[in-house]
C-alpha cells in the first residue's frame, strides 16, 4: 500500500488532520522535496522523512526525476508493504510524480490511498477572487510550449522556479499575448510573511528578484488579446451569416478560385521583395481563403476548419516517418524519394502515367510542364546532356517557322506549345526555374520599355508617334543602363 500525502500549498492551518495522522502513523515517509515550507513543521512534530532532492541532481529532466521516484517508491512498497509518499500541494494537481506512480501502481498491483488537501489552485482563487466556473487553465511551465494558451480563460502556469525559466514562460506568453498585458506574480500563496502576490506586465516576469520554488504566475482571462484563430472563424462565420456581408454570403468554392490564385502570387511578390511585413499581411489573406472555404464547407454539411488540420496534420505524420516513425535517412534527397513513394500509395497511383496526370492542371503551364519532365525523368525518360535539350528547341523552332503563315491554327498551336516544352527543359536541365526565368525576363521587358516612354516624353513625344527605328535605338540604350 502507498499512501498519498498532500502536504498543502504551504501554511500549517492548511494540512489536514488526516495528512498529520497518516504521516505519524507510518514509519516509511518519503518526500518528493524538503523545500516545502511545511516540512519544519514536520519535524517539529517528530516525523521522520527521507527525500528525494538528491535525485534534481543527478537527472538532466525533470521528468527523470519524477519516473525515478516513482520507480523507486514501487521498490520500497515491496521491501516495506506500507509506505507515504508526500507532495507539496494536491496531489492531484499539478504534480507528475504522483501521475507516474499510479500508473505504476495499477501496472505492478500496487494499492494506492490518496490523502487529498487544500491545492495551491484553492489559494490563488481565493486571494485573486477568481471564480473557477468561468474556466482556468493550469500549466506546468515546462510543459508551456506543449500547450495551447486561451485568453478566454485565466491560466496559472505553475513551476516558475527561476529566471531562466521565467525567462521562457515569458517568451512563449508574448507569442500570444501583448508585451504588455498585465499578470499576477504570485509566490508563496497562502503562506503567513512570506505571500507575495502582485500585478506585473508581462515583460516584467524574469526581472523579479524573488523567483523561487514557490513562484507561479496568473494571466487573467483577456478577450482583448491580440487576435487568434477562433477569432478569425467567428469573423467569417459572421460575414458568412443573415447580418454578414451581402458579398461573402453569395460566394461559393468556384467563385473563390481566382481569389486564391492571385493572394498566393500576392504571397510569393512579398517573399520577393523580401518584406516580412507585407508577407504577414499576405499570408493573413491565404489563411482568410482557406478560413472562407472551410466555412463553406461546413454550412453545406461536409466538412470544417477541424477536418482540415487534421486531415493536414494526419497526412505531414504519415509523410514524415523519419520524424514520427522509426525510419532513418541520411539526406533530403532520401526524403523526397520516400515522400514520393508514400505519396504514390496513398493516391493510389499504380503507373508512372498515373502520376503525370496527377500533376494538377490548373498549375501554371510552365510549373506543370518542369513537374511532368521531372517525374519522367525519374524513369529515365530523359535528354543524356543539356545539349541534346537545347537541339530539341532548334527542332521545335523550324517546325514552328513551318507552319506559321498556314491556316492550319491548331497545328500552329501545338507546334508554340512544342516550342515552349522544349525551352522548359533546357531550364530543368540548368537547374532553372522556367517561371522565374519568364518573370524577370518580363520585369526587364517592363524596365526597357519604361526608359524608351521616358527618353521620348522628355523630347515632347509620344510613343504613338516614334517609328519602331527610333524605339529601338532607345531600346539598345536601354540594354546598357
Amino acid at each position: 500500500m502507498i499512501k498519498v500525502v498532500g502536504l498543502g500549498p504551504g501554511s500549517i492551518e492548511s494540512l489536514t488532520i488526516g495528512a498529520v495522522n497518516a504521516l505519524k502513523d507510518v514509519n516509511k515517509v518519503y518526500l518528493r522535496t524538503e523545500k516545502h515550507p511545511t516540512v519544519g513543521y514536520l519535524r517539529q512534530l517528530g516525523i521522520n522523512f527521507e527525500t528525494y532532492d538528491h535525485l534534481y541532481e543527478k537527472k538532466q529532466k525533470f521528468e527523470d526525476v519524477y519516473r525515478s521516484i516513482a520507480e523507486d517508491l514501487i521498490l520500497k512498497e515491496k521491501s516495506f508493504h506500507q509506505i507515504i509518499y508526500a507532495v507539496p500541494g494536491h496531489p492531484l494537481v499539478a504534480e507528475k510524480s504522483v501521475k507516474l506512480l499510479l500508473k505504476l501502481c495499477k501496472q505492478n498491483s500496487v494499492d494506492v490511498d490518496m490523502i487529498p488537501s487544500v491545492s495551491f489552485i484553492d489559494v490563488i482563487a481565493e486571494k485573486l477572487n477568481i471564480d473557477v466556473i468561468e474556466g482556468i487553465k493550469i500549466i506546468d511551465a515546462f510543459d508551456i510550449k506543449h500547450e495551447t494558451l486561451d485568453k478566454r480563460v485565466g491560466t496559472i502556469i505553475t513551476q516558475v522556479y527561476d529566471r531562466l525559466i521565467a525567462s521562457e514562460v515569458k517568451l512563449s506568453l508574448m507569442d500570444y499575448y501583448r508585451d504588455d498585458a498585465d499578470i499576477y506574480f504570485i509566490r508563496a500563496a497562502g503562506v503567513k510573511d512570506s505571500e507575495s502576490i502582485r500585478k506585473i506586465k508581462l515583460y516584467e516576469l524574469d526581472r523579479q528578484e524573488d523567483i523561487d520554488y514557490l513562484t507561479s504566475i496568473y494571466i487573467p482571462k483577456d478577450l482583448e488579446c491580440k487576435y487568434d484563430l477562433k477569432d478569425l472563424l467567428d469573423v467569417m462565420e459572421k460575414l458568412r451569416s443573415q447580418e454578414g456581408c451581402p458579398w461573402d454570403k453569395e460566394q461559393s468554392h468556384e467563385s473563390l478560385k481566382k481569389y486564391l490564385i492571385e493572394e498566393s502570387y500576392e504571397v510569393l511578390e512579398a517573399i520577393n521583395k523580401k518584406d516580412d511585413v507585407e508577407l504577414t499581411e499576405e499570408l493573413g489573406d491565404v489563411l482568410f481563403q482557406i478560413v472562407f472555404h472551410s466555412q463553406i464547407g461546413k454550412e453545406e454539411g461536409f466538412f470544417n476548419i477541424n477536418d482540415v488540420i487534421n486531415g493536414v496534420c494526419d497526412k505531414m505524420i504519415k509523410r514524415h516517418p523519419h520524424v514520427f516513425g522509426d525510419i532513418e535517412v541520411n539526406n533530403s534527397e532520401e526524403v523526397l524519394t520516400n515522400w514520393d513513394a508514400l505519396k504514390k500509395k496513398e493516391q493510389g497511383l499504380k503507373t508512372h502515367t498515373d502520376e503525370l496526370r496527377h500533376v494538377a492542371q490548373a498549375l501554371p503551364a510552365l510549373m506543370r510542364a518542369s513537374k511532368v519532365q521531372k517525374k519522367a525523368a525519374k524513369v529515365g525518360f530523359d535528354w543524356d546532356k543539356v545539349e541534346c535539350a537545347l537541339d530539341k528547341v532548334l527542332e521545335e523552332y523550324y517546325e514552328v517557322k513551318d507552319v506559321y503563315k498556314s491556316k492550319e491554327r491548331a497545328k500552329i498551336v501545338e507546334e508554340i506549345g512544342d516550342l515552349i516544352f522544349a525551352c522548359v527543359n533546357v531550364a530543368r536541365f540548368l537547374d532553372i526555374d522556367p517561371e522565374f526565368a519568364l518573370n524577370y525576363t518580363i520585369e526587364k521587358f517592363i524596365n526597357r520599355f519604361a526608359y524608351i516612354e521616358k527618353c521620348a516624353r522628355e523630347k515632347g513625344l509620344d510613343m504613338e508617334d516614334m517609328t519602331l527605328n527610333e524605339m529601338d535605338e532607345l531600346w539598345e540604350k536601354a540594354k546598357n543602363i
